[in-house]
């Protein structure tokens, strides 16, 4: 069973989504992400150690859409992961 404790989607520049990026990776670092939007609020506690999953999808309708999804799970009380090492550039 699924539940979203919290979900936003809005329009951005790329360069004002990098620094939304850029500020979840401070805090993931830091093991601590607050996500709030008027009175919903949602902190999670992120372990040293989680999965990364990085995913590009191209979707093919009206027009063609494509998308790079990162995910950073973890389950509560596991300590490794493991998998294998992708590189970005």
């Amino acid at each position: 069973r699924e539940v979203i404790l919290f979900k936003s989607e809005e329009k951005k520049s790329a360069s004002e989504a990098a620094d939304v990026l850029r500020v979840i990776a401070d805090k993931v670092e830091a093991g601590s992400v607050t996500l709030s939007s008027g009175s919903t609020e949602v902190i999670l506690k992120v372990p040293s150690q989680v999965t990364l999953e990085i995913k590009a999808e191209e979707e093919e309708g009206r027009v063609l859409k494509r998308s790079l999804e990162v995910e950073i799970e973890w389950a509560e009380g596991e300590s490794e992961a493991d998998g294998g090492s992708v590189t970005i550039s």
